[in-house]
């Protein structure tokens, strides 16, 4: 079989329908046991000797999503914007609240998922 280029398999990508990748994903995933998830850069170890700052500012936050209220089909939705989670994914966690939506992110992050929750009806907390 002829090696083909990046640009060639770009090319091939862009002829698919949305549901046709979804599918090759799925089995590039199974094929070679990786996950298509986004990478999350992790901070390396503290300096040992380092002093410690006597008052911490928090800067990562958890989008907890309490409870879906009576538009659960907008939060769902809401969820699904904010996560790259598939629609049942993101119906298993709304049926679960409380489940955290987001993770580790920044106050700006936070405040912004908490807004579009709050907005389609459900209950949030930010930790």
């Amino acid at each position: 079989m002829a090696k083909l280029s990046q640009e060639d398999l770009l090319a091939q990508f862009e002829e698919m329908t949305l549901i046709e990748l979804s599918e090759f994903v799925k089995a590039f995933e199974e094929k070679f046991d990786v996950t298509a998830a986004a990478a999350v850069a992790v901070a390396g170890p503290a300096v040992p000797g380092a002093p410690a700052e006597a008052v911490e500012e928090k800067d990562e936050f958890d989008v907890i999503l309490t409870g879906a209220g009576e538009k659960k089909i907008q939060v769902i939705k809401v969820v699904r914007e904010l996560t790259s989670l598939g629609l049942k994914e993101a119906k298993d966690l709304v049926d679960g609240t409380p489940k955290p939506v987001l993770e580790k992110v920044n106050k700006e992050a936070a405040d912004k998922a908490a807004e579009a929750l709050k907005g389609a009806g459900a209950s949030v907390e930010v930790k």
